[in-house]
């Protein structure tokens, strides 16, 4: 199987986990999902966001993500419990489908690392 297959089909399986678990069914999109991680990282499941701070729990996300890839670093958690992370590495010029792509093998392995798929 080539790896743009297996990502594809990890892919289509962490959008049906998640669409069950937090959507009653209704299709995740990728945004939808980049949050769904801010709040995990954060840790305050119960809690209700206002517009901006769904905004820096996006940031969050996209910033854990893109760790393992070398272009951000956690620098410390603050009194509030709010992750702040440091950039290591600008994130290079990339086509929308190129950004898509991306994000979405960060979140696939973001996935098989926290043993949601395998």
């Amino acid at each position: 199987m080539s790896r743009d297959e297996q990502l594809k089909q990890r892919w289509e399986l962490v959008v049906n986990k998640l669409s069950n678990q937090f959507a009653d069914g209704d299709t995740l999109d990728l945004d939808a999902i980049i949050y769904l991680i801010g709040v995990q990282e954060l840790g305050q499941l119960d809690k209700t966001f206002k517009k901006d701070q769904k905004l820096d729990l996006m940031h969050i996300a996209i910033c854990k993500l893109l760790t393992p890839y070398g272009y951000y670093s956690l620098e410390f958690v603050d009194a509030d419990g709010w992750p702040h992370y440091r950039t290591i590495e600008n994130l290079p010029h990339l086509k929308a489908g190129e950004q898509s792509v991306l994000m979405k093998e960060a979140i696939v392995n973001y996935f098989l690392e926290m043993e949601y798929i395998n």
